[in-house]
Order: C-alpha cells, then structure tokens, then sequence
C-alpha cells in the first residue's frame, strides 16, 4: 500500500503568515496613533485659535467678546431688518458673565444687562466672534458652542477651579489624553498649574473655586479640562 502523505504548513509559509500578521497589527497601531496625535494637536490648535480671537477682538473693539456692550449696533448682522439689535450686547464690565457649558435653547437673544433671563455672555462669546469674522460656523446670530475633537463642548468662563481669570473649557476628553497634555502644557496634575480638570460625569464641576477631584488623571474617565488664556 501506498502510504499517505500529510499535508501542512512548511515553517517559511508559517514564518511569512508571522509576518504578514505583524505588519497588519503595526499598522493598526500605527493608525491609531497617527489618530490620537491628530486629536491632540486639534486640541491644542483649537485652544490656540479661540485664544488669539478673543484678543484680536480685544484689540480691534476694545471689549472683550461677549461682554461687549456696542456689540448690537457694532454689526450687520444684528442691525439688520429682523436682527436682534440690542440684545446682542454684553453688559461691558470686563468679565464674561455665565457658565462655560450654558445651554441655548432658543435662538432669541436676550438682553445681558436688562433681562431676567438672558442668554449668557458665554453664549454671546461665539455669536461677537462669528460677526467680527474671526472663527468659523454660522453666523453672527448663532451663539452655539463648537465642539472639540472628543466630541464634547468648548466653553469660556471667568474663573474655574483655582484659576484666576478667563478660561477655555474642553468637554469630556479622555483620561489618557488628559494626562498627555498635561505633560505638554502644564505641570502633569489636574489640581493646580494653569491648565486644571475635574471628571465630566462628577459631582464637583467646574466652577471658580470648586473641590478638585484630585490630582491624578485616571485612563478609564472623561474630564473637562480648563486652559488659562
């Protein structure tokens, strides 16, 4: 009888099997490191951009954006036919009043400095911005908030957590990336320096003067992350 031969793999096929293998998992990381980079340096350059705005505003008008008091009869577009004139302005006092998260809910202006409900200068940061032209989307009359490269708000507020002054707010980055910038811009603890963080999903927020939630970043939580200007 003749006897069978078996058939398997020889160890050169076995061996280029290993490495087709390995290159398809260094690419896959690869990847996603090319992508975490990309998200960091949007981050930064966002702060960066919305930053430089504020003060070229600053410069061109005297008054910061937001806050600023001739903003209604300043522009077009809130001195138009059916624009909402007054209740564009800021209060003029120097601060940017408001909350950095502060929920639009109708896309009628209220006047800051008279009304017992009005549309936070937070708010009115982004509108003044879009009708000087100095950040894109919408227009002048849209006073929504971007959104940064973890999908979570970008705010301004006067004061959070123990930093003195005006703050960029960026909502729910991750953990491990917190920690990242942190090490790139600040001083590697979310409890001081100038750049400072609470978890998204706690009870501490990120009001001036609220408890920290510590000085370590944890990998498995989001945080909101406040960047002094």
């Amino acid at each position: 009888m003749k006897s069978r031969m078996q058939k398997g793999f020889t160890l050169v096929e076995i061996a280029i099997v290993l490495v087709i293998v390995g290159l398809l998992i260094g690419g896959v990381l690869k990847g996603q490191e090319m992508i975490t980079n990309a998200k960091l340096k949007r981050i930064e350059s966002d702060n960066a951009g919305l930053a430089a705005a504020m003060f070229s505003y600053q410069d061109r008008y005297l008054q910061l954006p937001g806050d600023d008091s001739g903003a209604g009869s300043r522009f077009d577009i809130y001195t138009k036919t059916g624009g909402v004139g007054a209740a564009a302005n800021g209060s003029g006092d120097g601060v940017i009043d408001g909350v950095w998260d502060n929920v639009v809910v109708s896309s009628s202006w209220s006047d800051e400095s008279s009304s017992s409900s009005p549309t936070q200068e937070t708010s009115k940061f982004f509108g003044h911005l879009r009708a000087a032209g100095l950040i894109p989307g919408g227009s002048g009359e849209d006073p929504t908030r971007p959104t940064n490269a973890y999908g979570g708000l970008i705010g301004i507020q006067n004061g959070s957590l123990g930093i003195a002054g005006h703050v960029n707010i960026f909502g729910q980055i991750e953990g491990a990336i917190a920690r990242i910038l942190e090490a790139r811009l600040d001083d590697n603890a979310a409890d001081s320096g100038r750049i400072q963080s609470n978890k998204s999903a706690g009870s501490n927020g990120m009001a001036a003067g609220a408890a920290s939630d510590g000085a370590a970043y944890d990998d498995n939580a989001r945080y909101d992350m406040a960047f002094r200007l």
